[in-house]
């Protein structure tokens, strides 16, 4: 039987938060999870975008309750403020989608200093999880997305060239060390929340090739099928927006999920969501711990395991 956006169960009474949730795949999954009764936090670079999608998905979705912050995942300062915005509002966060991603053509550092994808696509979001993480209930998702470029045969995580500035600056390689690294973040998130005793469910997924203003960051191919004249070629290796947030939606609500598994598309590139198998590299132990400290020190944010469930109201 397939899973589709009509399994997600109810979720009134919890609160969900979805990074990148101005555009594409983030803000599908907003809208499935407010349809499903869910208070959604959006997290956003720009309030006035995401404001905007607010208002289309309360048109689609009568009685959504949506709040939006602004969180640039490049800017730790940024980040702190915003995982602030949600201690101030929220006494606990049932969902966490770390969806935001990003990829740059051309190399470029952060206000911190760090490679601009990098910096987004793994290390903002493993210091907002730290950050929020004693507001997350006792049995909370976090959910990394990442993508099928993790598992490339030229993807690595150089743990002394996070930042490229020794190799030679190849888009898909930086983005896929970037996704690399939110595999092996999740899977070691999920391997100390067991050692910590917590109930709590890390799950990472990838959307297969949906269709989205973010195919504009990829290569050539890509940008060329994305082209309206070719829309019917495309249509044989990608899939809806809505088709590709279904991953993300039931490793985030699916009552049967559980911690360290990985969801993607049944084809290669498309289909409804299974349960798939990561690459070697993703598994690799002493390179996730490896990876969990450096990313501790490269933001200076150190989770505390045991504040899980001490947070105010509880």
């Amino acid at each position: 039987m397939v899973w589709t956006a009509a399994d997600v169960p109810d979720l009134s009474g919890r609160v969900a938060v979805v990074t990148g949730a101005s555009a594409g795949l983030g803000a599908q999954t907003v809208r499935e999870l407010a349809a499903g009764g869910a208070t959604v936090v959006m997290g956003c670079r720009s309030i006035e975008k995401g404001e905007g999608v607010a208002a289309a998905v309360r048109a689609r979705v009568p009685g959504a309750q949506l709040a939006v912050v602004r969180v640039e995942l490049a800017s730790l300062d940024s980040v702190r403020e915003a995982a602030g915005w949600l201690r101030e509002r929220f006494e606990r966060i049932d969902v966490l989608v770390n969806n935001a991603g990003t990829l740059t053509r051309v190399r470029s550092v952060s206000v911190d200093g760090f490679e601009t994808t990098f910096a987004t696509n793994h290390l903002g979001h493993f210091a907002l999880t730290g950050l929020v993480l004693d507001l997350l209930a006792p049995a909370a998702r976090v959910v990394a997305v990442s993508s099928r470029a993790s598992g490339y045969r030229s993807t690595t995580v150089d743990l002394g060239d996070l930042g490229f500035e020794h190799r030679e600056y190849k888009p898909m390689r930086v983005y896929g060390q970037s996704k690399l690294a939110n595999l092996l973040f999740i899977f070691e998130l999920q391997r100390r929340l067991e050692a910590a005793g917590a109930a709590l469910v890390a799950a990472a997924v990838y959307p297969g090739v949906a269709t989205s203003d973010f195919n504009r960051n990829l290569g050539l191919t890509a940008r060329i099928l994305a082209h309206p004249a070719l829309r019917p070629l495309s249509r044989l290796i990608t899939q809806t927006t809505e088709m590709g947030a279904l991953p993300s939606l039931r490793a985030a609500t699916d009552p049967g999920v559980r911690g360290g598994e990985y969801f993607g598309p049944s084809g290669r590139t498309k289909g409804y969501p299974v349960l798939r198998q990561p690459g070697p590299l993703a598994r690799d132990l002493d390179l996730a711990a490896r990876l969990w400290e450096e990313s501790e020190r490269m933001t200076g944010v150190h989770y505390r395991f045991q504040d899980l469930g001490n947070a105010p109201g509880r």
